[in-house]
């Protein structure tokens, strides 16, 4: 079979299936869940691909809101990735109901043509992508152990073909003091939520000597019960992200020295626990990465250009982790917020609207053209499927 005719059938399929995966959208959206307890949005997410006779794996990697979708006994194994968690406060303000929505799509139009092409289409749902790291702990579990290649895409103000992402970590500092009298007997109390003021000077003072792309970011958790008690007792949480790893670890060392610094003003214990498996930069497959820019422009869209991309990158995400290892791409496709971006209340709602809908569907589309280009294409098959027997073999 041509590449054109793979690529229309693909097309026809998410096409056919638009009214399902825009009500998926929607539905998903409607329900918003928090890391790990997505279990409505994990169904849904799975019920059109099992309708298809997909094989599912429940709770993948040990996760209870993971699961694995398989189709197809091909050779080249393509994992199409899933998020549906939200937000607290503002739902899915990171539409990540789009990102199901358009996977599910991805996985329906391969599995019509996985036998043609020679390749197991693998939907992975992945959940807490927004704190918890779904999918670093899929990976640590050997979830991705057999998946030569992985797309997925995330909705965003612009449409980027290429997009880049920050590495991250995240940390819970915790300080112990002593409670006292605020007005009878303050001088016996060691005030905790002041070690947290002088950690967060000291950050704000380190600033100015950050490198480019460092930035740190958090807030109190816990900073006293009442005005009359000196709080024994204060927590903060705190986002640290860079440019690369290794760039974050620099960054790390130094913010965790603001940290001592609040504990030895005050004369507090402190401790400091990572909250979550640290998050790589995304390091996207190039070819793949042209080839749905290609796509982008097919379907009338206007990607931005390669320097854009270079200077703007989008937060951070446990796909970094995934690219890291094999070929990979997680480009954003735009859609209409009126200006809002990401993590705003406006973008929530934009997330269910027909600006959203088509994300949806031409995401499908653009994701499975692009796996279909793959398949086709000899050399870059047997890039990422030689890529897939070395770390097999590692």
């Amino acid at each position: 079979m041509s590449t054109a005719s793979a690529s229309t059938i693909v097309e026809e399929t998410v096409r056919h299936r638009r009214s399902d995966l825009v009500e998926l959208s929607h539905s998903i959206h409607a329900e918003p869940e928090l890391a790990f307890a997505e279990y409505r949005s994990c169904a849904k997410a799975q019920a059109l691909v099992a309708e298809r006779g997909f094989e599912i794996t429940a709770a993948a990697g040990g996760l209870d809101t993971a699961f694995r979708a398989e189709f197809g006994d091909g050779a080249l194994v393509i994992g199409v990735c899933a998020e549906y968690d939200a937000l607290p406060e503002i739902g899915h303000a990171c539409g990540h109901n789009v990102i199901a929505a358009s996977a599910v799509g991805t996985a329906l139009a391969l599995a019509d043509v996985a036998g043609q092409l020679g390749i197991k289409v693998v939907l992975l749902g992945t959940p807490a992508e927004e704190a918890g790291g779904g999918k670093v702990l899929m990976m640590n579990a050997g979830v991705f152990d057999d998946v030569a290649a992985s797309v997925m895409l995330h909705p965003g103000p612009l449409d980027i073909a290429r997009a880049r992402s920050l590495a991250l970590s995240q940390v819970l500092v915790t300080y112990l003091g002593r409670e006292a009298h605020a007005a009878v007997a303050p001088y016996l109390g060691l005030n905790a939520a002041d070690a947290i003021t002088v950690a967060q000077v000291a950050i704000g003072l380190l600033r100015q000597q950050m490198a480019p792309g460092q930035m740190a970011h958090g807030i109190v958790t816990v900073g006293g019960q009442a005005t009359n008690v000196i709080p024994g007792r204060a927590e903060m949480a705190y986002t640290m992200r860079a440019n690369d790893a290794e760039s974050l670890r620099e960054l790390e060392g130094r913010i965790t020295d603001c940290f001592l610094a609040g504990a030895i003003a005050t004369g507090c214990e402190h401790r400091i626990e990572p909250t979550e498996p640290a998050y790589h930069e995304l390091n996207p497959d190039r070819w793949l990465a042209d080839v749905f820019r290609e796509e982008m422009v097919r379907v009338g869209r206007s990607p931005v250009g390669a320097d854009v991309e270079a200077a703007f990158p989008l937060g951070s995400t446990d796909m970094g982790n995934v690219t890291q290892i094999l070929p990979g791409i997680h480009p954003i496709v735009g859609i209409d917020a009126g200006g809002a971006s990401v993590h705003q209340p406006a973008f929530a709602a934009a997330a269910a609207g027909p600006s959203a809908d088509e994300a949806v569907i031409e995401g499908a589309v653009m994701l499975a053209r692009t796996v279909v280009r793959l398949a086709e294409s000899p050399v870059e098959r047997e890039r990422v499927l030689a890529r897939q027997e070395r770390r097999a073999a590692s």
